[in-house]
């Protein structure tokens, strides 16, 4: 059937759909989510089909998407067919009834779901099937497997290559700002491509782009890595396994996250690293609860790793109250510069040494805590980071309090008397998003105090900054509310932890980064 393109000017977040109004649909006899197969010229583009009443007959309606593919101009005929559901749906169906896959099905689902060949019902029935069954070793590898081979990767041409991943769960994780200079100027390999936030207040992504643009093309990371041995840049625009990109779309709504280990591994596998440190924080705050459970997680991330060709350990690191002082990307960037120029809290460098002089060791180093803090004392490390913002686009010179932060500001205050005994992880991070980060990259909150520590009463427990005080306003409403930090004289007066039924203060924050 011919029908003439209507140009919606709408983009569609990634997805091929078409609008066809009743009639038309009926005469192709396809129903809303089928598939369609539009022709234009030598082009040819499978499309999900939406059903529109009030559309207009004999037309198409194309989204960017697919009109930018096609490149096509509204008026213009295309040759619309109905299309053959997807072979991979009936992978999806078989996983939905909780059978095993094979590497060979898994790898026609994630093709599919890279094209974007099924809909969002079709790829959330496999993700949720995923989480309620479960996935094998051998199919986690298939997964990992797959989700690189549809999309980019990068070859630096030499070896070892290295890298670091932590993930998530607590505030204020910093330590790559640290990590990948230490280890850049021990002559090692280090680059790092991160994430942005999707549910915390910063991801590293968007520390590092308060100090230099992140934004990187492959041809650009291979030349600030040539010249620098490192690299910390935004995965997001590389197309590396940009299958994960389009689960994480489908996790985050539905509160849950059956890919964690595919989704990192494939990343790394996809920059050719050959030695990788993850960082497991563990406790209560954090995602992962228990040393049990943070033990059988570093099993399946060292075992993942040997099939996949990389040398994996874990490193199982306090995850009970945030890394550092500082939540939020500015104020986070302001802390690690301090850091690494030989300043700054005392937990973030112990950490960011624990994780590089693994690294270090992995390759062959003896002493590799040590070395780490060798580097970091003597200001190497500060000068290789100011050398890798310079050649990513940055200001090499840049001072911490230069770095912009928030300029509304208010302070929470201690009610009682007491030591700090519990720091709620999910509480500080929802009052740093609310205050505005991390899109206002000024925003956030910084803590005065950490666990154990004697306050009086009156004393500032922490900051919160805003860029606007509409912002600041409502994170300090939300601080009341949640009170995330527990004073007390001693342990024994704070016998009670809550009270079941209750009313409800907030629903809990589902943590999803990469």
């Amino acid at each position: 059937m011919e029908l003439k393109a209507k140009i919606l000017d709408i983009q569609a977040g990634g997805r091929r759909i078409a609008i066809l109004d009743d009639e038309t649909a009926s005469l192709l006899g396809v129903h809303s989510s089928d598939r369609i197969r539009i022709v234009y010229k030598n082009q040819k583009i499978i499309a999900i089909v939406n059903i529109a009443s009030n559309f207009p007959h004999n037309q198409i309606g194309l989204y960017d998407e697919i009109s930018k593919i096609l490149e096509i101009k509204a008026g213009q005929t295309v040759e619309v067919q109905p299309a053959h559901i997807p072979e991979s749906l009936s992978y999806v169906r078989a996983k939905v009834r909780g059978e095993r896959l094979r590497e060979n099905e898994i790898k026609t689902i994630v093709k599919d779901v890279v094209e974007r060949h099924l809909s969002d019902v079709e790829l959330a029935a496999f993700v949720t099937a995923l989480d309620i069954y479960g996935l094998s070793m051998s199919e986690i590898e298939a997964l990992s497997k797959a989700m690189v081979v549809t999309g980019e990767t990068l070859n630096f041409n030499k070896s070892p290559i290295l890298d670091k991943h932590s993930i998530g769960g607590i505030p204020g994780d910093k330590t790559s700002i640290l990590i990948v200079p230490i280890v850049a100027a021990a002559g090692f390999t280090i680059p790092k491509t991160s994430s942005r936030a999707v549910t915390s207040p910063a991801g590293t992504a968007d520390r590092v782009e308060t100090l230099c643009p992140v934004n990187l093309t492959i041809k650009e990371i291979q030349e600030v890595v040539k010249k620098t041995n490192g690299c910390m840049v935004w995965g997001g625009a590389l197309d590396l396994a940009p299958a994960d990109d389009l689960f994480i779309q489908v996790e985050y709504p539905l509160g849950i996250d059956p890919l964690l280990l595919p989704s990192i591994m494939s990343k790394k596998k996809a920059i050719g690293a050959t030695h990788v440190a993850i960082d497991i924080p563990t406790g209560r705050g954090a995602k992962i609860k228990t040393i049990g459970e943070a033990d059988t997680l570093a099993s399946d991330f060292i075992e993942l790793g040997k099939r996949l060709g990389m040398n994996v350990q874990c490193a199982l690191t306090f995850g009970e109250q945030p890394l550092g002082n500082a939540i939020g990307p500015a104020l986070e960037a302001k802390e690690a510069l301090t850091a690494i120029m030989g300043n700054g809290p005392a937990d973030l460098k112990e950490k960011a040494t624990i994780i590089a002089g693994m690294l270090f060791e992995m390759v062959g180093i003896e002493k590799g805590k040590q070395k780490a803090e060798n580097i970091l004392k003597s200001g190497k490390a500060e000068s290789k980071l100011r050398e890798i913002i310079e050649v990513q686009g940055g200001n090499a010179k840049i001072k911490p309090e230069e770095i912009k932060i928030g300029d509304k500001k208010t302070e929470v205050a201690a009610k009682k008397e007491g030591k700090v005994l519990w720091i709620n992880n999910e509480g500080i991070a929802r009052i740093a998003r609310e205050a505005g980060a991390p899109k206002e990259k000024g925003a956030g909150v910084m803590l005065k105090v950490k666990l154990g520590k004697y306050i009086r009463k009156n004393e500032v427990l922490f900051e919160i900054y805003a860029e606007r005080n509409t912002k600041l306003e409502a994170a300090s409403k939300l601080a009341k509310k949640l009170q995330p930090l527990e004073v007390s004289r001693e342990l024994e007066e704070k016998m009670l932890i809550g009270r079941v039924p209750t009313k409800i203060i907030h629903e809990k924050t589902f943590a999803i980064e990469r």
